[in-house]
């Protein structure tokens, strides 16, 4: 590796540190993961929180099935890859999940996280569920 190589990697993990370190840590909540099940429990059958719509990575989505709600990868503007990683049935399982995750451990950086966690410095904060999202998603279909 060239010293030019190796600067650049430091440079880009500084950054990435310094993203995560900004990154809200504080709780979504018990009331904002309530309005959002029931949001989704409105949604039909394959729609749901997506971070963003565009060709190729489209970050962490929350995918209304008929069974309840899953959280896997999507791909190319909506259509979700078919590993899940998690899945709730239940309104009570997934508000608790929720309530307690925040941005930060939504990212990929908390290791104690595990449906979200990822040593993957790609997948790392990269179009991940945040409150940001949630809220948005929860005005636009009046949650």
């Amino acid at each position: 590796m060239t010293g030019d190589e190796a600067r650049y990697l430091e440079q880009r993990q500084r950054v990435a540190e310094e993203l995560r370190d900004k990154l809200d840590r504080r709780p979504f909540g018990t009331e904002l993961a309530e309005r959002l099940w029931r949001a989704l429990m409105r949604m039909r059958v394959g729609g749901g929180v997506i971070v963003d719509y565009h060709r190729d990575y489209c970050g962490h989505g929350l995918i209304r099935t008929k069974d309840g709600v899953m959280l896997c990868e999507v791909e190319d503007g909506s259509g979700y890859t078919h590993t899940t990683t998690a899945s709730w049935d239940q309104k009570e399982a997934f508000v608790a999940f929720f309530a307690r995750q925040s941005d930060f451990t939504c990212s990929g950086w908390d290791p104690s996280e595990p449906a979200f966690a990822s040593a993957d410095e790609w997948h790392r904060n990269n179009q991940r569920l945040t409150r940001k999202v949630f809220e948005r998603f929860l005005r636009d279909h009046g949650g």
